[in-house]
């Protein structure tokens, strides 16, 4: 048998082109410029973009939050400064708004190449299925992070030529210097980027299963949706520890005077955990997949 391996393993390199590296193909500079391309990843962007636009006009149009009731939220404080109207952008799409990025970015890079027709051709260049997933997974994720990062340099941005540079107000009283709430708010970033995660394996993983991209996305979206309506089912008490989306808004403890990191360790311990496992099962199965499309 292995006197069989032998000879097989010596054909396929008499066969393989000369200066051939299986490292080298599909590089990541080639796959960051193909999605940058497409009009969904612009589109995206845009969207993100806008969104602070969109809330300064709102809050122009319906005046200061806080001059509505009495209770005072983070919300109420978006007026405050530049660094509250970061922290009021990230807080108000971190929910939903960033879910859908990375949906997008890791469930459509497999799926949207079977969908055309170009995944076996891409396999036959010939570029190795781990290379290809590890330089999509790669790219998918390096965007989805720029999604991340951009929203609030937009909104701070904004925020400042808005409201004014100043410390970070926080509803509970007291405040951060400005040089703190911008260690803060990349703190947050991290976190988000971190929790969302899981969404990242789930799009990633169904990517490879199925040759529909709105399929993959969708899917991903969808279960993420399902995890915020079972961890605001009380009755499944300390199981809701086990759920990713019981820790999305643990980032809240970062933005206090005395930050607390229990909660937001706990989100990312069990985000990486649903992750790795996720990305493993894509990885195992497109190796033994057949693909014709």
């Amino acid at each position: 048998m292995s006197t069989l391996t032998e000879h097989t393993e010596r054909a396929e390199r008499a066969e393989t082109a000369s200066g051939y590296r299986a490292a080298r193909t599909l590089p990541l500079r080639v796959e960051l410029v193909r999605q940058l391309k497409r009009r969904r990843t612009l589109v995206m962007f845009g969207i993100l973009a806008a969104l602070p636009f969109v809330l300064v006009i709102a809050f122009a149009i319906g005046g200061t939050p806080g001059e509505r009731n009495g209770q005072v939220t983070l919300m109420d404080t978006a007026t405050a400064s530049g660094a509250n109207f970061a922290a009021v952008n990230l807080f108000v799409s971190a929910g939903f708004l960033l879910v859908i990025p990375v949906a997008l970015f890791c469930g459509d890079t497999v799926a949207s190449e079977a969908g055309w027709s170009s995944l076996r051709y891409l396999l036959a260049a010939p570029v190795p299925r781990a290379r290809l997933l590890w330089s999509k997974l790669v790219v998918g994720l390096g965007l989805s992070l720029a999604a991340m990062v951009l929203l609030p340099v937009i909104a701070l941005a904004v925020g400042t030529a808005a409201y004014g540079w100043g410390p970070l107000q926080i509803p509970t009283g007291g405040s951060l210097d400005s040089g703190t709430a911008a260690q803060r708010l990349l703190v947050v970033v991290a976190y988000i980027f971190l929790s969302q995660l899981v969404t990242a394996g789930l799009a990633f993983w169904l990517s490879t299963r199925t040759d529909a991209p709105l399929g993959a996305v969708g899917g991903a979206v969808g279960l993420t949706i399902v995890g915020n309506v079972l961890d605001a089912v009380t009755a499944l008490g300390h199981w809701r520890d086990f759920l990713p989306a019981h820790w999305q808004f643990a980032w809240a403890d970062a933005v206090q005077p005395h930050p607390e990191w229990s909660g937001m360790i706990q989100g990312t311990a069990i985000s990486i955990t649903y992750a790795l496992v996720l990305f493993a099962l894509a990885f195992r199965g497109f190796a033994r997949k057949d693909v014709v499309s």
